[in-house]
């Protein structure tokens, strides 16, 4: 029960005491006493008023001061009802209580501090009817309940008597309470008073004290008070228990052990501790476990440590966390993986078009496992442009050999406790997110793939790279040993897959522990087969047009590919084509039809005009502009190298935000000039007398390379001879100063943006002839290509 004083506290805290009236019978309004049908309502937080009940409150909201003063100045009565959530700072009509009791108010105190302190007394209970107004303060209608009167039985005599014992016994039990409050009971004759005043001052929740006051019959109003007084009482000696038990050890420094103490018999009476039945559940599902004797070992020290620890301790949550790791692992848990090479192999086709490389070693690691059934997975690493469907290979990878699949993202990472994981000493320690995403999908040979690998950090912080080494080394990943888990987990049949654009960004001894496949950027005819196969599907069923028979042909694919994008992947093609799914969208909304395919004039009314066009490489076609082919971490790319010639001392000025391999190229191509001027038919005083001036236009993206060697002295020889460059005529390799032309890497990506860009000739070194053999014909139809061996052959064939 709450404690006997009679203090004034604020309306926000409502720690009260409702004191007796001098008369008990005023509660007890007769039927004659009239009651007006509208009243003001005043909610009351953290209480319920009863009727006969004086209660003194200090009101601080403005809407409850304002309607205070309006009552008090008319005819005194308020109607008071309790909030359903006491948080609620201004409460709404929906959190508000039906029932409430109507109030007079005996005294108005104005405190100095601006707020209200009113004394009121419960008169008779009503029901909420409709709210009339809200504004300055709530008023409703309300409709009287009727109060019936106390029986003259003597069963319900024995009910009162019983409920003013357990009080009694209660305040006797609480030595907070003053021992006036059980003369005050005793002398309290009214038995529909005497419920009310207990149940004013009940220590309970305030749903059950709003539940006392709903209730009609003063019957079940007295049986439902006794059930909360002996719960309240069973309490009361279970404190008191506790306290007696540990009075003794009251001081300061033990005042946490107190709580605790008192918090374990309160446990004890329950019927025993969570922690313990924590512990034997772990127990239970370690001994259906599958899992190495080490980690049983360590698994069977930790519960033990775990038995003796308090649960308060810091370092019990250390504990459990760390063996409730050890349980969720799926320690010797595999997917049986599937042996059909023909159902594979469908899946794969199926999922992506070409890539015919990955496909065939991954059907090779199947054909091994078949016929051995066991081996260490490969360490594959995907190499190439955006868009081209490295990561998504991954998955289809892991649906062609029946295994769960896991995606690791490795972009920006700089930490290497993210691969390690952290002490479990430090707060907020964590398993390494390979760990946890073994936990997470529960197997333990799932395809993983190793998002972007080349955009590992690397900085004062750590060198996440580095932790990868043992990762991606089958010879050591069987041992894999996580800070965390402070045991060896068995990686080795995992299937590890890195994705990367740039393999140069790779750390060396990372680099040579993965198996590189180098994926391509993909053929105009290629990007039409994918567009038909998976992108026009995917954009109709992700726009509402599943079930229309519109399709775009493959000519205008070929249009929207050419004159619209330049990439190497699919990404932006797969964003046109959410374009024209979009404006056939709205016309089918708006009309309710559309056409069954778009034609040329449609593409250019919904793309707009084209972004590019091949025309550029016939106007810029003068002395002194060259075109060459660059390889970039997105696919391949061609580059104007332009030469001017202007009066001065002969000098080499290079501009366009070149790197130092680009600008020693120049160097060499106007050293190789030079010394073989008579031969080439040019003045030897030109170089004395005039400046050169090498440009590579878009001056804000650094380029570098030996590639551009062959472009360079193409280049700055058709501007010390006048001579223009061939039309359509694209060009990579690098050169020396012996006048030789050396192979480079890159060529598949480069011949494609050739084809892109609409160039029709293409020179390249001899030793690079193996590799256009390994580009499918039909993607290089319509281009000539020029083996070269010398300088002096690209200078023939470029120099019209």
């Amino acid at each position: 029960m709450k404690e006997m004083n009679f203090l004034l506290s604020p309306e926000d805290e409502m720690d009260f005491m409702p004191i007796i009236p001098l008369n008990e019978n005023d509660g007890d309004n007769s039927p004659e006493t009239v009651f007006p049908s509208e009243l003001p309502l005043l909610p009351l937080r953290n209480t319920v008023l009863f009727p006969g009940v004086v209660l003194p409150i200090t009101v601080g909201r403005d809407k409850s001061i304002k309607a205070v003063n309006d009552a008090y100045k008319a005819d005194k009565l308020v109607g008071v009802v309790a909030q359903k959530d006491s948080d609620v700072e201004d409460p709404t009509v929906t959190d508000l209580e039906d029932i409430g009791t109507i109030a007079r108010i005996v005294k108005l105190i104005k405190m100095p501090d601006g707020g209200t302190t009113v004394i009121i007394q419960g008169k008779r209970r009503f029901k909420v009817g409709t709210i009339l107004s809200e504004d300055p303060y709530f008023k409703a209608s309300i409709e009287l309940l009727e109060e019936e009167e106390a029986p003259k039985d003597q069963n319900f005599e024995a009910y009162v008597s019983n409920i003013k014992d357990l009080a009694t016994q209660i305040i006797q039990l609480s030595p907070n309470m003053p021992s006036e409050a059980g003369i005050i009971l005793k002398n309290i004759e009214n038995p529909s008073f005497l419920i009310h005043f207990i149940s004013s001052n009940l220590n309970t929740e305030l749903v059950e004290k709003q539940k006392l006051l709903e209730l009609n019959h003063i019957q079940a109003r007295a049986d439902l008070l006794m059930q909360l007084l002996q719960r309240e009482l069973q309490f009361a000696e279970l404190k008191n228990k506790v306290t007696t038990k540990t009075k003794t050890e009251l001081d300061k420094q033990q005042r946490d052990y107190f709580l605790q103490q008192q918090l374990k018999s309160i446990k004890d009476e329950l019927g025993g501790d969570n922690n313990e039945r924590e512990v034997k559940e772990m127990q239970k599902k370690a001994e259906a476990k599958k899992w190495p004797q080490a980690a049983k070992d360590l698994f069977q020290k930790g519960i033990e440590k775990l038995e003796r620890m308090h649960p308060s301790t810091p370092d019990y949550s250390i504990v459990y966390n760390h063996l409730d790791l050890m349980l969720d692992l799926p320690w010797e848990d595999y997917t049986e993986d599937s042996y059909d090479l023909k159902k594979a192999k469908k899946i794969l086709d199926i999922d992506h078009y070409g890539m015919a490389k990955v496909k065939e070693r991954i059907l090779e690691y199947l054909a091994v496992l078949k016929l051995k059934g066991d081996m260490k997975s490969p360490i594959l690493c995907f190499v190439g442009p955006p868009g081209i469907g490295k990561t998504s290979l991954g998955r289809s990878i892991a649906s062609a050999m029946n295994r769960k699949y896991v995606r690791l993202s490795l972009g920006g990472l700089h930490d290497e406790s993210e691969i390690r994981g952290h002490r479990k000493t430090y707060i907020g320690a964590m398993p390494g997110r390979i760990v946890q995403s073994i936990r997470k999908i529960k197997s333990s040979n799932p395809v993983m793939i190793l998002d972007e690998i080349d955009k590992v950090g690397k900085d004062f912080r750590g060198d996440p790279s580095s932790a990868l080494l043992e990762v991606l080394d089958p010879e050591q990943n069987n041992t894999f040993y996580d800070n965390y888990l402070e045991l060896e987990y068995d990686l080795s049949k995992v299937l590890f897959i890195a994705t990367a654009n740039d393999i140069n960004n790779i750390q060396p001894a990372l680099r040579d522990r993965l198996e590189i496949i180098n994926l391509s950027g993909y053929a105009v005819e290629e990007k039409i087969e994918i567009a038909r196969r998976h992108l026009l599907p995917k954009q109709k069923d992700v726009h509402g047009l599943k079930d229309t028979s519109f399709k775009i042909g493959d000519k205008i694919l070929e249009r929207i590919i050419q004159d619209y994008t330049r990439e190497s992947g699919v990404r932006e093609l797969d964003r046109y084509i959410a374009s024209v799914m979009r404006y056939q969208a709205k016309e089918f909304a708006m009309k309710g039809k559309i056409k069954s395919s778009v034609s040329p004039n449609d593409i250019e009314k919904i793309l707009g005009r084209a972004r590019f066009s091949n025309e550029l490489y016939k106007v810029a076609n003068m002395p002194g502009v060259a075109v060459g082919l660059a390889w970039t971490y997105v696919g391949g790319d061609i580059l104007f190298v332009e030469t001017s010639l202007s009066e001065g001392k002969g000098e080499l000025k290079l501009t366009g935000n070149l790197g130092n391999v680009m600008k020693e190229s120049a160097s060499t191509a106007l050293t190789y000039l030079q010394s073989n001027a008579k031969k080439l038919n040019i003045d030897n005083d030109i170089f004395n007398k005039k400046t050169v001036h090498v440009h590579v236009p878009e001056g804000a993206v650094p380029k570098d390379g030996p590639s551009a060697g062959v472009t360079m002295i193409s280049s700055i020889a058709s501007a010390l001879t006048g001579k223009r460059v061939r039309s359509y005529l694209g060009m990579t390799g690098e050169i020396t100063l012996r006048g030789q032309v050396l192979p480079v890497g890159g060529i598949k990506e480069k011949i494609l943006a050739a084809k892109r860009a609409g160039l029709k000739e293409i020179i390249l070194c001899w030793h690079n002839e193996k590799d256009i053999q390994d580009i499918d014909p039909s993607f290089i139809k319509g281009l000539k290509f020029h083996y070269v061996k010398t300088m002096q052959q690209v200078l023939d064939i470029a120099l019209d």
